[in-house]
C-alpha cells in the first residue's frame, strides 16, 4: 500500500466521520441501533424525536449505505457498523484524554507505541493523582500503598531512586509479594550492581525476573493481575514522581500489559 492511497484513504474516512460528526441526530441513530437493530417505535422512544426527524436521518444513513432497513426493522450494515465502532473509539480517546488531560499534556510519550496511543480509551476509567504543595508526597505515597499489598508485580522502572528499591526489598522480603518482573536500562543496572545492598535485595533475589535493555526508557509502568499505574517524563527529560494514573479495571490492565510485553521486547525489535 503507497504513502498516497493511505492518505486518499485516510482523507475518505475522514470524510465519513466528518458527515456523521456534524449532525447529533446521525450520530444518536447510528449509536442506538449499534448493538440492536430497532424499529420507528423504539427509535422514537429512546431519542424523543418525532417520526420525521427520524425517518429523515435514517433516510440519509441508507443512503450512504450505513444503515439498512429489513422487516420495519433498522440495523447497521458491514460499513455501519465499522464506522461506528470506529466512531465510539474516537470519542472514548478523547474522553480518556480530556479527563486527564494535564497529566498527558505535561509529559514526554514517545516510550509509548503508536498502537497504544490509538488505544488509549482503554485508560478512559483510570484515576489521576497529583501531589499538591500542601502533600508533595501524595502521588508516590498513594503508590506506594497500592503495591504494599500486591502479590506480584511487574515493572519498568527508568529511574534509579533509592526509595523505589528500598521499598521493593521490602516487599520482597515479606510473605506478601512472590515475584518481581524488572524491566531496567543497563545504565540503571550498572548503579545497581555497584550498591551491594541493592544487588543483594534485588539482582540476586530468587524472587526478581529481570530484563535489561539497552534504551533509557521514559515510561514508569507497574502492572499487576489488580492494578495498573503509569508515571512519565516531563518532556525536559526529568522524571516526574507528583502526577500518576492508576486503574484497576480489566480494559485499563489489558493495555498496561500490552504496553510491558512491547517494552520487554524492545531490544529484540532492532
Amino acid at each position: 500500500m503507497t504513502i498516497i492511497k493511505t492518505r486518499a484513504e485516510m482523507s475518505s474516512e475522514f470524510k465519513n466521520v466528518k458527515y456523521i460528526l456534524t449532525s447529533s441526530m446521525r450520530t444518536r441513530l447510528l449509536l442506538a441501533i449499534y448493538n440492536d437493530s430497532k424499529n420507528l417505535d423504539d427509535l422514537r422512544k429512546e431519542l424523543k424525536k418525532p417520526s420525521a426527524t427520524i425517518l429523515h436521518g435514517l433516510k440519509e444513513l441508507e443512503t450512504e449505505n450505513f444503515v439498512k432497513k429489513s422487516h420495519k426493522y433498522y440495523e447497521l450494515t458491514s460499513n455501519g457498523y465499522l464506522l461506528t465502532t470506529n466512531m465510539i473509539k474516537l470519542i472514548e480517546n478523547w474522553y480518556a484524554i480530556n479527563k486527564s488531560r494535564t497529566f498527558w499534556d505535561n509529559h514526554d510519550i514517545s516510550d509509548i507505541p503508536e498502537e497504544l496511543i490509538k488505544n488509549i480509551y482503554l485508560l478512559k476509567n483510570v484515576a489521576y493523582i497529583s501531589s499538591t504543595t500542601s502533600d508533595l508526597s501524595n502521588a508516590y505515597n498513594r503508590y506506594k500503598q497500592l503495591i504494599s499489598n500486591a502479590r506480584e508485580l511487574k515493572m519498568v522502572l527508568p529511574i534509579y531512586s533509592e526509595n523505589h528499591f528500598k521499598l521493593l526489598i521490602k516487599l520482597l522480603k515479606g510473605k506478601q509479594l512472590k515475584s518481581l518482573e524488572l524491566i531496567i536500562s543497563k545504565k540503571i543496572l550498572h548503579s545497581i550492581k555497584r550498591n551491594n545492598y541493592f544487588n543483594k535485595g534485588l539482582l540476586k533475589n530468587e524472587k526478581v525476573k529481570l530484563t535489561v535493555v539497552d534504551k533509557n526508557l521514559k515510561v514508569f509502568l507497574t502492572c499487576s493481575n489488580k492494578f495498573m499505574a503509569l508515571s512519565l517524563f516531563f518532556k525536559d527529560n526529568h522524571y516526574d514522581d507528583s502526577q500518576i494514573l492508576i486503574g484497576n479495571d480489566d480494559k485499563a490492565l489489558d493495555w498496561a500489559s500490552s504496553l510491558y510485553k512491547q517494552l520487554e521486547g524492545i531490544n529484540n525489535d532492532k
